[in-house]
């Protein structure tokens, strides 16, 4: 049997145009799908062509918004190759990033991003 690999992660975003415009500059992702979520609400999911992707969902008005950092989700991590434009791809968005750090297995920094998800960048080369 194959090992699993994580084929998407489902996160509440206010914007979820905004967010898929940065992740597609930051991350070289492209929109795979958009449209009404089965739960109410709108997602766009943005990722590699043929694998893994972020589902970014924004609530109808009926569902609450906000969910408390760490409860459950603590931070995303992205794997870029050059970590110097990740960090000015943030910077020119209008985030904040901080706290950072060179460790095995390699350099990152975090962001945290409109909604107060935290997201951690890190880049092995």
């Amino acid at each position: 049997m194959q090992p699993a690999r994580l084929e998407h992660v489902n996160i509440t975003v206010s914007d979820p145009e905004r967010m898929a415009s940065f992740l597609s500059r930051l991350c070289g992702w492209e929109e795979r799908w958009r449209g009404p979520s089965q739960l109410g609400g709108w997602t766009i999911h943005v990722g590699s062509a043929d694998t893994d992707y972020l589902a970014l969902w924004t609530p109808d008005e009926k569902r609450p918004m906000r969910f408390a950092k760490g409860l459950p989700l603590n931070h995303v991590g992205l794997l870029v190759d050059d970590l110097d434009a990740a960090e000015r791809t943030v910077i020119e968005a209008g985030l904040v990033p901080f706290n950072h750090a060179d460790y095995e297995p390699g350099r990152r920094f975090y962001f945290f991003d409109w909604d107060g998800i935290e997201f951690e960048v890190v880049s092995y080369t």
